[in-house]
């Protein structure tokens, strides 16, 4: 093999999935280490996302991708340091994640200490105050999912995406158990969780500034970021607010003057085009409605309702005022198995294919979030002809229903 192939992309391909492999198979991960450094050493951040984007693409599980993801950080980490970071004006997208980040950083700061001098019954209450406020990072993490992946999925850049969120499942129940051992006084165990979610949420921050934002920056458009920026709302920010120096409205006007100009230019737009005609009536199986009634009846309906069709793809979900799950405009178009954590899509793709094959036409779940009971149900729909036109997700707080008793069959207002 020539110095020319040794060095070409496809060579590295083909060794990082050999290195994948060996530590699928519990080879020692300081010698992979050292393979690895060799392998990427005058590789750029963007190309090691597309390492993992081409390992997901030729069907390498995600898990066994998560794995060389902590190498590749841990290999890199002294030469991406190096690099600047990406310089983005306030009220855009990645700069709230960097000004999110930077919070995230004081807040690790202020952890540390706390995990030696609890377990000795020093500052208690101050180790449960700054819990409470590292556990905002759950809204840094959903809005990287809900509004950020389905923009990256767009232009068909998914696996760093899927990759990544894995690894928010791994702080997630870090998170839980560094909590858990706090309120079982399990002190023998505290620091070291304590220790490793540190570690963990630090090499996230790393990730995130040092690889998915540079490459997001280049993959997606002004007018995707525009349209992200104007999505986040839904999901909410952690620790901070975003500027408002970048403005997602001067974006998406800019670029929708620009395609008049264009259409007006070869002809396809005139001034004495009609106005739009008011939306008609749409006739259902009994009565017709407005567009504008179906939407407000849909919205003020007491649960959580997402329709995907019969290409797995979200269609659909109703806006209303008490949310279960959060769900944000990018979910509109995105295949519903994106939608979920790597470690839970074989569920959802059991009951998809057993919906599509007619072995089941109704699946439920219930759990217990925030203290709320919530009951989850998923139904197939078919058409007239049996012919299967996807699925309704409806999940609903059933709390205070489960909690009935007797009869009211008087208006007590």
């Amino acid at each position: 093999m020539s110095e020319v192939q040794r060095g070409s992309a496809e060579y590295r391909q083909q060794e990082l999935k050999e290195i994948v492999k060996d530590l699928h198979e519990g080879s020692d991960i300081k010698a992979v280490q050292k393979r690895f450094a060799r392998l990427i050493r005058n590789v750029s951040p963007e190309e090691i996302a597309q390492m993992e984007q081409a390992l997901i693409s030729e069907g390498v599980p995600v898990e066994q991708v998560q794995k060389v993801c902590d190498v590749h950080v841990q290999v890199f980490e002294q030469a991406l340091q190096r690099r600047k970071k990406s310089k983005v004006l306030p009220g855009h997208p990645v700069h709230t994640y960097q000004q999110e980040n930077r919070a995230l950083r004081k807040i690790l700061k202020r952890m540390g200490p706390l995990l030696k001098q609890v377990p000795r019954g020093a500052r208690k209450q101050e180790f449960r105050s700054v819990l409470e406020e590292l556990k905002a990072i759950e809204i840094h993490y959903r809005r990287k999912e809900n509004q950020l992946f389905p923009y990256l999925e767009q232009v068909e850049f998914t696996g760093p995406s899927k990759v990544m969120w894995g690894k928010h499942d791994e702080i997630r129940a870090q998170l839980r158990e560094l909590e858990n051992t706090y309120e079982q006084e399990d002190w023998s165990r505290f620091a070291a969780v304590g220790r490793g979610l540190l570690r963990a949420v630090r090499r996230m921050i790393f990730m995130e500034e040092k690889i998915l934002f540079p490459t997001s920056l280049k993959k997606l458009s002004e007018r995707q970021w525009a349209e992200i920026r104007r999505g986040e709302e839904e999901i909410g920010y952690a620790w901070v607010r975003p500027g408002n120096l970048w403005d997602p409205s001067v974006v998406i006007a800019g670029s929708v003057a620009k395609q008049l100009a264009t259409a007006q230019g070869s002809g396809a737009a005139g001034s004495d085009e009609a106005s739009p005609a008011a939306p008609a009536e749409i006739p259902l199986d009994v009565g017709a409605l407005l567009p504008q009634q179906i939407n407000l009846m849909l919205k003020n309906l007491p649960i959580d309702m997402t329709y995907v069709d019969e290409n797995d793809r979200v269609r659909y979900y109703s806006q209303g005022r008490e949310r279960i799950f959060p769900r944000s405009p990018a979910v509109i178009g995105r295949a519903v198995q994106n939608c979920h954590p790597p470690n839970s899509v074989h569920v959802v793709e059991k009951i998809l294919e057993s919906f599509k094959q007619k072995e089941k036409d109704t699946a439920e779940f219930w759990l217990t979030l925030n203290d709320r009971f919530i009951h989850i149900r998923y139904f197939a729909i078919y058409d007239q002809e049996g012919v299967y036109r996807g699925v309704v997700e409806v999940s609903q707080d059933v709390t205070d229903i489960r909690a009935l008793k007797g009869q009211k069959r008087l208006l007590d207002w």
